[in-house]
């Protein structure tokens, strides 16, 4: 095996980016101790170089920067018990103004908090094992994984201990505690590739290839996908991987992006733009450096996409037991609603709580005679399992209420569009619509039927919040990120032509056809001509 390049980043620091040489001052990691002499000492005490730093313990300033953060808490694999609901709803409850935000990548976030409350968060974190460390930061981030596994029916194999085993290997590790930039990874064996495996750095599959005369089941591996201003769809290696060589592999990727990652320029550090540089030809080959040859690849047993919605009530591979699925309108949530989760997967379940990537949750477990009880529950007519069409699927960024990166208010926005829709539109086939309040795609709206990204717009009356509109997004065969349409609308025109132009396609679609496949077969320009003239006929009215 060929000898590993040296990490020698060091010796060109003045060739690096400003958060680059921060990390060669002080490593991330550093700072969660730091935080327990800023909880005595007081927010005016932080020094502004650490306010970076805090990202390795899960925590970023919140918008206006007056003295409150945000924690995300990481859930790998969206895997929770009810106790650690009751922890989840009790923080949120005396620190975090009630306030619950499931995220799409099946954290939790908080707001409010203040930096003499995060010890005692931290604290109480810990004893539940769950960690806000590395939510965040340049380093790989909460692991996310199928929902369902485990109780799968459509998975190959339970992919649990896997990524158990991958959380023990990368938190807290410093090994890998200062990459290029952030890390996303995503393990699963659902055929309907749950975990939208494309907009990944790194992600694992699920395949079959005859080994030994015998069909063995695994993986497939996909590098450099991510979404952000710059989209790029993850390339698939020619390689073959068992499922007690997934941890392996990862750490191979994980060093290489290490040493060979971008670090000059901030915006071109992520791992995409090393494959998109290499292909994966060559990225497989300086791979093989690291954890030597695999066979190639196998049979892929992806079939389609569900695009991680489980809304409803399904029979689970176990016989007599079905999974809940619940609608988190917007992913926002309350303790309150915690609290009485915890006794509701006690009281009907196994005691379990699964967070989804788009920010809704599900009840697993549930024998079948105890379903209407359930379903009966006061919790469940918010948290439906049968959610309006419109409704059911959205998916809403953080936005200006919080976050210093957003330029629109998004959550409130994306609820009354699509209670509108629910009331002015009749569909058979859902559309799926994301919200994001700037280009770094947290909402992930590159991947949706209908994207909206918001912006600035000047006006005779001043600047305004607007939305660009981009549609057809689809991550399953032929995957393709949306495409923008040309022309912004006002904040407060989105309902109506975004019901326009959904009314448009329910006249012109053919029986069956969804959405995305429809933006393909009518193509951008007729949908762009349409949109051109909702645009002039909601300005004039």
């Amino acid at each position: 095996m060929a000898e590993r390049r040296k990490w020698k980043w060091e010796e060109h620091a003045a060739e690096l980016n400003e958060v680059e040489r921060l990390k060669l001052k002080k490593d991330g990691l550093d700072v969660i101790q730091d935080i327990y002499r800023w909880a005595k000492s007081g927010y005016e005490s932080i020094p502004e170089e650490d306010f970076v730093r805090l990202k390795w313990a899960g925590i970023y300033q919140q918008r206006p920067k007056d003295g409150h953060f945000m924690m995300r808490v990481r859930i790998p694999s969206g895997l929770l018990n009810s106790r650690q609901v009751r922890v989840l709803a009790e923080l949120a409850r005396d620190y975090g103004r009630g306030l619950i935000d499931v995220t799409t990548r099946q954290s939790v976030q908080y707001h409010w908090l203040r930096i003499e409350h995060i010890p005692d968060m931290f604290r109480r974190l810990e004893e539940v094992e769950l960690h806000p460390y590395e939510a965040c930061g340049d380093c790989p981030r909460n692991i996310v994984g199928n929902p369902l596994a485990g109780i799968d029916p459509h998975e190959l194999i339970d992919t649990r201990p896997i990524v158990e085993e991958l959380e023990r290997t990368f938190l807290l590790n410093r090994e890998f505690s200062n990459l290029p930039r952030k890390y996303k990874i995503s393990v699963s064996s659902n055929v309907y590739n749950a975990t939208n495996a494309q907009i990944h750095d790194l992600a694992f599959t699920p395949a079959v290839k005859e080994i030994d005369g015998k069909e063995a089941v695994g993986f497939h591996v996909w590098v450099g996908g991510g979404l952000s201003s710059r989209p790029h769809m993850a390339k698939q290696l020619d390689m073959f991987v068992l499922p007690e060589q997934v941890v392996e592999v990862a750490v191979g990727v994980t060093r290489l992006f290490r040493d060979y990652g971008y670090r000059k320029k901030r915006h071109r550090s992520r791992l995409k733009f090393l494959v998109a540089d290499w292909g994966a030809e060559k990225f497989l080959e300086v791979l093989e450096t690291y954890i030597g040859p695999y066979p190639s690849r196998g049979k892929d047993r992806l079939i389609g996409w569900n695009a991680g919605y489980f809304t409803g009530v399904h029979p689970q591979k176990q016989k007599g037991y079905f999974y809940v699925g619940l609608n988190v309108p917007m992913g926002r949530t309350s303790a309150e609603e915690f609290f009485r989760l915890a006794d509701l997967v006690d009281e009907y379940g196994s005691g379990s709580l699964r967070t989804v990537n788009t920010q809704n949750l599900i009840i697993p477990d549930v024998p079948e005679e105890r379903l209407d009880d359930l379903l009966a529950e006061p919790l469940l007519q918010r948290l439906s399992p049968y959610p309006k069409p419109f409704v059911g699927h959205a998916v809403s960024c953080t936005g200006i209420q919080f976050c210093n990166l957003a330029l629109t208010e998004t959550k409130a926005l994306m609820r009354r569009v699509v209670e509108y829709l629910d009331e002015q539109v009749e569909l058979d086939i859902p559309i799926r619509l994301h919200i994001n309040g700037c280009p770094n795609s947290c909402g992930q709206q590159q991947i949706a039927d209908i994207g909206l990204m918001g912006g600035k717009m000047k006006t005779s009356d001043g600047m305004i919040e607007a939305y660009t509109v981009s549609v057809g997004g689809h991550l399953g065969k032929g995957a393709t990120f949306n495409t923008p349409l040309k022309g912004r609308v006002p904040a407060d025109r989105v309902a109506p032509v975004l019901k326009e132009l959904i009314l448009f396609y329910k006249e012109h679609r053919e029986p069956e056809e969804p959405f995305w496949r429809f933006v393909r077969r009518v193509g951008i320009d007729a949908l762009q001509r349409r949109f051109d003239e909702i645009l002039s006929r909601t300005a004039a009215s």
